[in-house]
């Protein structure tokens, strides 16, 4: 039987192209383009690493709520998720002050609203990136 590791490596690489612009990249995938945002002298409609922040928060509910959800044999027929993140300057320096969740879970007719909210509510308690985070993440769910 194959033990897992209980330790895991991410690598990520940064390569500054021009002005406040960079390409991320991670062996493997595609390289993304990111940006210093507009409110800090930035770049419209690039990537920048506070947008990345918040969805990795986001990201990381739906990826942690399909694995419950499969794990409880939970069917749903669509999984839709938005989030905002309140970036605050605190004691002289910027850093995010919550992020809120708010996933909608659609079910198909006569399925167990409230096991698909404990199983949401299991998702957000395990999630490994909102468990990192030193902002306070929230979760609002909606199950139709």
């Amino acid at each position: 039987m194959d033990v897992k590791p209980k330790v895991y490596t991410y690598r990520t690489a940064v390569k500054w192209t021009e002005q406040r612009k960079a390409i991320i990249s991670s062996a493997g995938k595609r390289d993304i383009q990111v940006a210093t945002p507009p409110e800090f002298k930035g770049h419209e409609n690039i990537w920048s690493p506070e947008d990345l922040f918040v969805a990795s928060a986001n990201i990381c509910l739906m990826t942690t709520f399909l694995a419950v959800a499969e794990r409880a044999g939970l069917i749903f027929t669509s999984y839709e998720s938005a989030a905002e993140g309140t970036l605050e300057l605190v004691e002289g320096k910027f850093q995010f002050t919550a992020i809120t969740l708010k996933p909608t879970i659609t079910l198909p007719a006569n399925a167990d609203a409230a096991k698909a909210k404990e199983l949401i509510e299991k998702a957000e308690a395990n999630c490994l990136i909102s468990n990192s985070m030193k902002a306070r993440v929230s979760l609002e769910a909606t199950i139709r």
